[in-house]
């Protein structure tokens, strides 16, 4: 039998991971857990990554490289209504869709895995820029502004939805804020 491909090791290690992440902490979850759940040894785990926070960046860099081409397709797509205020709760929505890994890696961050931190600031930076340009091309706004609001109004959410707080309704506040973001574009326009 031949030794499994660099890829499917690393493939079916952040599976394992993802999986293992939906039950529980990252800080409750060893290499060793991953290398059972991932069916492959120990040796091979460690041959591939040597911290539990090299895979964890990797699976959210898989996430997050996937959420950024699947932004950039969803812009470009001319059949889709891609207006100013169904951008922004696409974005709204999709972060909040990955709340779960977002809190482990804002906690693994927050804890002092400085190299995620910076892996993590790096990737915002990218994001930023990228919904900015796109925000930029549908209103006269500040897309600068509009962005960052979007990035930290989505970790604002995540966190209401860790903290399990029932007197939030998510979906409530991304509809109104939509309708507020369609009035202040309006109000932007009859001020020129």
């Amino acid at each position: 039998m031949a030794a499994p491909r660099k890829d499917d090791v690393k493939s079916a290690v952040l599976n394992a991971a993802q999986i293992l992440l939906e039950t529980g902490t990252w800080a409750d979850i060893s290499l060793a857990d991953i290398a059972r759940q991932s069916g492959v040894s120990k040796g091979t785990l460690y041959y591939h990554y040597k911290t539990k926070g090299e895979i964890l960046f990797e699976l959210a860099d898989r996430y997050l490289s996937q959420q950024w081409d699947d932004f950039i397709r969803w812009t470009e797509n001319k059949e889709k209504d891609t207006s100013l205020q169904r951008l922004v709760k696409y974005v709204v929505e999709r972060d909040v869709a990955s709340a779960g890994l977002r809190m482990h890696l804002l906690c693994e961050a927050q804890a002092g895995d400085e190299v995620l931190r910076e892996k993590l600031v790096r990737r915002y930076g990218e994001f930023q820029r990228l919904i900015s340009e796109k925000i930029a091309q549908r209103t006269h706004l500040s897309a600068d502004f509009l962005t960052w609001l979007l990035l930290l109004v989505s970790d604002g959410i995540i966190v209401q939805a860790a903290i399990q707080n029932s007197a939030f309704d998510a979906q409530a506040f991304i509809a109104q804020g939509a309708q507020y973001l369609t009035l202040l574009g309006e109000m932007g326009k009859s001020d020129r």
